[in-house]
């Protein structure tokens, strides 16, 4: 993925494809890789000698490292792999005291859907997962912030190495897939 400015906004350029793994190649699975794996256990690696003891990294997962969707397997997979990453971590890093956990969305209102679909189906779209989700609605990105900001907090000092899932419901009391 690379991200260009598009006036005044960032846009996101999906190089890789998505497709069942009769469709995306090696160079397309490497760049999942790249971008999901690597790019995430080095970014720790590095930022380790900068963090303060008692400090919370905040990996962000998917509910697609649990469930599976069609075309997209390796994305899942490279997103079980962060989810993994948060117990391996947090377990290295315990005598720094340094909690490691995993933020996982769901379906969220973002840009992402015009990048994926033609814009006069979007809004179809977002109806079929509105209708698939047991809250009823799909997420916005405040409902990530504030995950993200309880497990930055102090308030979440005893929450080591696990996941907290935002996805209204799918992964854990949804009846499809």
């Amino acid at each position: 993925m690379s991200i260009q400015r598009e006036g005044n906004r960032l846009a996101f350029k999906q190089k890789t494809k998505m497709g069942s793994v009769a469709d995306a190649g090696e160079a397309d699975f490497n760049a999942y890789i790249d971008l999901n794996i690597k790019s995430v256990y080095f970014t720790v690696h590095k930022a380790l000698p900068h963090m303060n003891d008692g400090a919370s990294i905040i990996l962000v997962g998917s509910i697609a490292g649990h469930r599976a969707f069609p075309g997209v397997p390796v994305y899942g997979a490279s997103k079980a792999a962060v989810i993994s990453f948060a117990r391996g971590f947090s377990l290295d890093l315990l005598d720094r005291k340094i909690r490691v956990n995993t933020l996982s969305p769901g379906t969220i209102d973002t840009p992402v859907f015009d990048k994926f679909i033609p814009e006069e189906q979007v809004n179809a779209v977002k109806k079929i997962w509105t209708d698939l989700i047991p809250a009823g609605r799909i997420g916005q990105p405040s409902d990530l912030g504030n995950a993200a900001v309880f497990l930055a907090s102090d308030d979440s000092t005893f929450v080591v190495g696990t996941e907290l899932i935002s996805d209204g419901g799918v992964t854990n009391i949804t009846m499809f897939g």
